[in-house]
């Protein structure tokens, strides 16, 4: 079975053909860098990581670019600035900082290319001259604007027309404009605002050409797949369509993904409705593995909704699915040599335009097998959990330490925990049972749970 990808451009599901199966280029819109991620700027990046994995395994780890940028100029950028009172190279360190550190914690490899929008401006500045020279752009009062109806088929992204787009959009009414759709591609800065030299004067880049100019560098003037949450098909990803076909005359992204909305606790996240989950806030209270579990329990194009229920049976299920790693009573090493089959179920959900729900059902099933295997047959089923895993970003921790490291850093630690076990052994071996069962019973309390095997006492938190 091919790769099969909804084309969010044509509305249906398609055989992915790259251009070059020896370069095969992916793009996905990055945070703008001015506070911590939500969990809604997270799905993005863990869809898209799950893509990243299929494609390497399809096309081998050397043979797929991924890049996903960093918008280190924007105007939300300097409103945090001037309110907090630091520079903005301060806030976008620190947060583009962050947000590597947030993103590794849910077991998202890094892209090949992390590329910051300000170190690309002269690159910018380029395309936005190509499109005034072929009749796309225009400058006017230090502004530059791309010409909207320039461009025959603008909004089949969005599927709307251009009446329609101004009648749902914010469109700033601005007397420079020669159409109330047109989009700024350069704005003039003030003394007291970032800005870069220009041919139209000291200014900065509008959002969209961002994207555009950043993909052109590094990926090329027409790429595979480009990939964002729903939310910015239009106006972002319809204007970085119009940017990059005008700018080279030619097709611009072959494959548009985009991911669904996330609800909490059914509501629509917004930040009108304060229910706003900062990644680095969950993740004091559930590791990266589960929020990332989560976050594919469903199809990447439906809606999410994400809530405490949601976040404590992904808990339950990577709790069982590691048990099953653990083994019951017994040590078995996966068997070393494996390789997970073309055919294999896991592969073959995620290839239906990443069934990320089919491939942990088929997870699921090799658990079971694993639980009720012959002792012989376990090597090669643990190893086969753990490659089928690993492909969804899942199961990669050593079982006993998923289990120990269950709860956080707070209450017992690990000496005080494996010295107890050891008096508790002890007082065993002396046949001193009232003394070792006292133990287990503080152990217990402290929500320490023991399991007594052939290969000793384990231990994990509950």
């Amino acid at each position: 079975m091919s790769l099969q990808i909804h084309n969010t451009l044509t509305g249906k599901k398609e055989a992915f053909t790259p251009l070059d199966p020896n370069r095969v280029t992916m793009y996905v819109c990055g945070p703008t860098v001015y506070n911590y991620v939500h969990i809604g700027n997270a799905r993005p990046v863990v869809v898209f990581d799950l893509l990243f994995r299929v494609l390497r395994r399809l096309y081998g780890e050397n043979h797929v670019v991924y890049a996903r940028n960093i918008t280190d100029i924007d105007d939300k950028i300097m409103t945090a600035a001037r309110d907090i009172g630091e520079p903005i190279s301060a806030i976008t360190d620190r947060f583009s900082a962050a947000y590597a550190e947030d993103m590794a914690q849910l077991n998202a490899l890094p892209p090949t290319i992390v590329p910051y929008a300000t170190d690309h401006v002269g690159d910018m500045i380029t395309m936005i001259e190509t499109l005034i020279r072929k009749g796309h752009a225009y400058a006017a009062e230090g502004h530059v604007l791309f010409a909207v109806e320039s461009m025959p088929n603008y909004g089949r992204l969005s599927k709307r027309s251009l009446d329609d787009m101004i009648a749902g959009a914010r469109v700033e009414v601005a007397p420079y404009k020669k159409y109330p759709g047109d989009f700024v591609l350069w704005k003039p800065s003030s003394d007291d605002q970032p800005g870069w030299d220009s041919p139209w004067g000291r200014g900065r880049p509008g959002w969209h050409i961002e994207c555009s100019a950043m993909i052109s560098r590094h990926l090329g003037n027409v790429i595979d797949i480009h990939g964002g949450g729903q939310d910015l098909i239009f106006p972002h990803h319809e204007n970085e369509i119009a940017q990059g076909c005008c700018a080279h005359d030619t097709e611009y992204v072959r494959y548009w993904m985009h991911n669904g909305y996330i609800n909490i606790d059914g509501e629509k996240m917004s930040k009108s409705l304060g229910n706003f989950r900062l990644v680095r806030e969950l993740l004091k209270q559930y590791r990266g593995e589960v929020l990332r579990f989560a976050l594919l329990s469903s199809h990447y194009r439906s809606p999410l909704n994400f809530s405490e229920e949601v976040l404590q049976q992904a808990e339950s299920t990577i709790d069982s699915l590691y048990y099953a790693l653990l083994g019951r009573g017994e040590s078995v090493t996966a068997q070393s040599d494996y390789q997970l089959p073309d055919d294999h179920p896991v592969l073959l959900a995620l290839q239906d335009d990443l069934n990320s729900a089919g491939a942990i059902s088929a997870l699921h099933a090799i658990a079971a097998q694993l639980n009720k295997a012959e002792v012989d047959d376990k090597p090669q089923l643990k190893a086969e959990l753990v490659a089928a895993g690993d492909l969804l970003g899942l199961l990669q921790q050593d079982p006993a330490s998923w289990f120990q490291s269950k709860g956080g850093s707070d209450g017992m630690g690990s000496e005080q925990i494996e010295s107890l076990i050891a008096e508790r052994n002890a007082a065993k071996k002396a046949r001193d049972f009232t003394r070792s069962d006292a133990i287990r019973d503080e152990l217990l309390a402290a929500g320490i749970v023991l399991e007594d095997t052939r290969e000793g006492t384990r231990w994990s938190r509950s």
